[in-house]
């Protein structure tokens, strides 16, 4: 994660109504819940793919050209896109910008991941049977590691 989720004060005000992820351009994108594809186009210049949850959440990945059609049903992990270039104006380079709304209201996107997952340090891929000798880091649980590997190559 290279920044996190900083709400405005004010509907208007300024914040971050999101997170950003590292991304290189042309990674796959992924679901992070199931859904429905809400939307997929340009807004402003910027590609973006928005995927419709259940209880009325949205969750929004930009800029990410969209490889699927409007209404197509994806489950959690399904790749709905690949990241754009041209970057975002306040994350310039291979960013995902990923956010999370319900109506017009930003929520942090980290909330639909487990408490487990979500954290400030950098995520780290491990092999499944553990960190390579000589790393330094606990013990790893390897259906952990799997389920880290999903937010972190492209939400």
């Amino acid at each position: 994660m290279l920044r996190g989720f900083a709400p405005p004060v004010t509907v208007w005000g300024a914040g971050h109504r999101g997170v950003d992820l590292r991304a290189g351009r042309g990674a796959a994108v992924r679901a992070v819940a199931a859904g429905e594809v809400a939307f997929t186009g340009d807004v402003a210049g910027v590609p973006v793919v928005v995927v419709a949850l259940p209880g009325g959440l949205r969750t929004t990945y930009e800029p990410v050209r969209g490889t699927l059609p409007v209404g197509a049903r994806v489950a959690a992990g399904d790749r709905v896109g690949v990241a754009a270039p041209g970057g975002l104006p306040h994350c310039p380079g291979s960013c995902l910008h990923w956010g999370l709304l319900r109506g017009d209201l930003y929520l942090d996107p980290l909330s639909l991941l487990p408490a487990s997952l979500r954290r400030s340090a950098p995520s780290r891929l491990l092999p499944l049977d553990g960190p390579p000798a000589g790393s330094v880091g606990g013990p790893v649980d390897p259906g952990a590691g799997a389920a880290r590997a999903g937010p972190a190559s492209g939400a």
